[in-house]
């Protein structure tokens, strides 16, 4: 496209156009344009693309959108001879006389011209052929003993789905619920097992076939529905640790740079320093969460965009924003967009390319919105002037899928003829037998390095959260300290005699149970962050075992701040052993109690679906530990079948432990006497009544920081299990 004589007088661009029609889709119904000193008023409706006056002046009194035309597209042979044909084009208006108005929309890409440097990207044309999906449906109890034999019916989810989608243009995907659509675009994207997947299906450019799901996750960006952000990052936050983590080979300024330049071109940077926020976290509105999170997952730039419902729970002028800027993008970048709607607006029919039109599971209609009317017609049916083709194709859904093989097909090159051949048996074995020997040796190199930097990346963003987690960080804090000084104040002073000792097992109890139960408030952050771990870990951004890591270093000197405030009051004011070695020794193991608890807390949170059952979950086992710790019930009196329990309670260690801290370095020190000098309760024997005749401390010690390691590693198990079959 060129450009050519183009100036600016006051709030007017005078160009002439050369070649085409290019206009404005902006919230206006009419522009007006004056070709040869007459005055024409033109339907927005025509139009195909935007350009912001900004890109082409800097010094712009109006940010209104102009519409950019030519007086050829009114003529049968266009010619440009000077002014004759140049073309005055006046800023849109919402109605006929042309007052002004400004843009809905101020959040476009540059015009060519102005990014040349995105068009070096390759068209690709993705190619579905022949796509079949089936599910076995688990019943629920049965209601005969003769339904047990019986195997789950199998479902079609979708059947033999053709079609074809080229860069440069937005293909929708509608019908009915339950018809597919998001399954499709799941297939698509690569979230589905191995076993389900068909590489023979779906190809990039007729030759490159999709060998397994995880390259089709490396192609493609998928957008879900719900929008799985952290609602304390802010947006420009949120999109540089999207940026560190998948643009790994870039310099911490190309980072920066691409953050920037996305931002702009998505319209987010008058809030860019702004909390995303979510239901309780007040922040930016659904439109430009939305954004977000289309940008989270285009910051790779991948040739394939696929949005499954993105105006799903906006306004309509949000969701009007949306498909604008995905139009835009497409255009601009070369980008090929597919995405799932219900009942899209007349004003966003506009910017679709073709329709893929759905019922269960199969294809009716492939193709523009015109061919769909002249289907419609070729039935029998008239479309009511209050309804589009669409939602009248809705109502009519029976007799379009029943003459679905008798209506004529586009016949053009996407057309089905155009589509390859199934591909044989013996390419499609060798695709699945491909090795990936140079990508792993590609990789291989570099693990130690980006498993470092991940790590430090996500030490960085919990930190952050930790820090604007108020709640979190002050009534761990504020728990600490009330707990420990009101502990203290029911046990000042304990005396030493035969009542001390039984004072100073009961603290030592209750301190455990208050230490141990004292992490549940970490379970909705851990919830709340699953979803975002999950969409992140199953598009490669990081692994869940530097996720892990990267939670235990940021949390271990956090917890250690809390078991020194906690500490301090109870040991000093009750009375303990007063040995400085004591005490250290007393501040660590509260410290891996609080470990254990936070590990404890993080793997039930890994298994639990929400935070009622993940709050019960933890209560059930907390107090099964407590119950088998040896304080209510004595190894001895403990049931056989249950004396696993009594092994694997994380309060019998360091319960233990607290006590041979306790009394150790005072077993020949008699705390209860006879008439006649006599001693009959000493330190010794305190540790004699739990069976601790040796100093165990350091293997306890070395137990409970077990216990640490293993719930942790049981929690990296089942996370990166999840994260390999998540369709997030």
């Amino acid at each position: 496209m060129e450009l050519v004589n183009c100036t600016r007088n006051k709030n007017f661009l005078y160009m002439c156009v050369n070649g085409q029609l290019l206009s404005s889709p902006t919230s206006a119904k009419y522009f007006t344009i004056s070709i040869k000193q007459k005055t024409l008023v033109v339907p927005t409706s025509i139009s195909t693309l935007i350009y912001p006056l900004s890109h082409l002046q800097q010094n712009a009194v109006h940010t209104q959108v102009l519409a950019l035309t030519m007086a050829a597209c009114f003529h049968p042979k266009p010619t440009i001879n000077g002014e004759d044909d140049s073309v005055i084009l006046f800023s849109t208006s919402s109605s006929p006389q042309g007052s002004t108005s400004p843009s809905s929309s101020s959040y476009h890409s540059p015009p060519p011209s102005l990014s040349s440097h995105h068009h070096s990207r390759t068209s690709h044309k993705l190619t579905v052929r022949n796509l079949s999906y089936t599910i076995r449906l688990k019943g629920s109890i049965p209601d005969s003993f003769f339904h047990l034999a019986q195997k789950p019916k199998p479902v079609e989810v979708l059947k033999s789905v053709s079609f074809v989608a080229r860069s440069s243009e937005i293909v929708a995907i509608l019908g009915p619920s339950g018809t597919g659509k998001s399954s499709l675009l799941k297939i698509i994207s690569g979230r589905v097992n191995d076993k389900d997947f068909d590489p023979c299906s779906i190809s990039i450019d007729d030759h490159l076939m999709m060998r397994s799901p995880d390259q089709l996750r490396k192609i493609c960006g998928f957008v879900a529905q719900e929008d799985n952000l952290l609602p304390l990052l802010t947006v420009r936050e949120t999109l540089i640790f999207s940026a560190k983590f998948r643009l790994k080979e870039m310099s911490s300024k190309e980072k920066e740079e691409r953050v920037e330049s996305l931002m702009q071109e998505l319209g987010l940077l008058h809030v860019a320093d702004s909390f995303v926020g979510d239901e309780e976290n007040r922040g930016i509105s659904g439109g430009e969460r939305k954004r977000v999170s289309i940008g989270v997952d285009m910051i790779h730039d991948p040739p394939i965009l696929l949005l499954d419902e993105p105006t799903s729970g906006l306004d309509s002028s949000s969701a009007l924003q949306v498909i604008e800027l995905l139009a835009s993008m497409a255009k601009a970048r070369g980008r090929t967009v597919l995405l799932s709607i219900h009942q899209p607006s007349y004003r966003i029919l506009r910017y679709i390319s073709k329709f893929l039109l759905l019922s269960r599971g199969s294809v009716v209609h492939n193709g523009s919105l015109e061919l769909l009317e002249e289907n419609i017609q070729r039935l029998g049916f008239q479309i009511p002037t209050q309804l589009n083709a669409l939602e009248f194709a809705m109502e009519i859904m029976p007799a379009l899928e029943a003459s679905t093989p008798k209506l004529a097909v586009v016949k053009d090159k996407d057309s089905y003829e155009s589509y390859p051949q199934v591909w044989s048996d013996e390419e499609c074995n060798r695709i699945q037998q491909r090795d990936y020997d140079d990508d792993d040796k590609r990789m291989g190199n570099f693990w130690f390095f980006s498993n470092l930097l991940e790590i430090m990346f996500l030490c960085s963003r919990f930190w952050k959260i930790i820090y604007r987690t108020k709640q979190l960080f002050l009534a761990r804090t504020m728990q600490a300290i009330v707990g420990g000084l009101g502990l203290a104040s029911v046990y000042v002073k304990v005396r030493k005699d035969e009542e001390g000792v039984a004072e100073r097992l009961g603290l030592f109890a209750f301190s455990l149970s208050f230490l141990l139960s004292s992490t549940v408030e970490a379970l909705p952050i851990y919830l709340q962050e699953r979803r975002v771990l999950m969409k992140e870990a199953s598009r490669g951004a990081y692994k869940i075992s530097s996720y892990i890591i990267a939670n235990t270093i940021v949390f271990m000197p956090f917890l250690f701040a809390v078991s020194i405030l906690f500490a301090v009051p109870v040991y000093w004011i009750v009375g303990l052993n007063p040995s400085i070695s004591a005490f250290a020794f007393f501040t660590f193991v509260v410290w891996l109690i609080i470990l254990m608890a936070s590990s404890l807390v993080l793997f039930l949170s890994a298994i639990s679906p929400d935070f009622i059952s993940g709050n019960s979950l933890i209560c059930t086992v907390l107090g099964s530990f407590f119950l088998f710790s040896g304080y209510f019930i004595p190894k001895d009196n403990i049931p056989k079948y249950w004396l696993f329990m009594y092994y694997v309670s994380l309060y019998r260690y360091p319960l233990d432990t607290l006590l041979t801290n306790e009394y150790w370095s005072l077993r020949n020190e008699c705390f209860s006497w006879r008439l006649g000098n006599m001693c009959i309760l000493s330190g010794n024997d305190v540790l004699k009544s739990r069976g601790l005749e040796k100093d165990t401390r350091w293997i306890n010690v070395g137990i409970m920081f077990g216990f640490f390691l293993f719930y942790r590693v049981l929690c990296w198990i089942i996370l990166a299990r999840k994260a390999s079959t998540t369709t997030i």
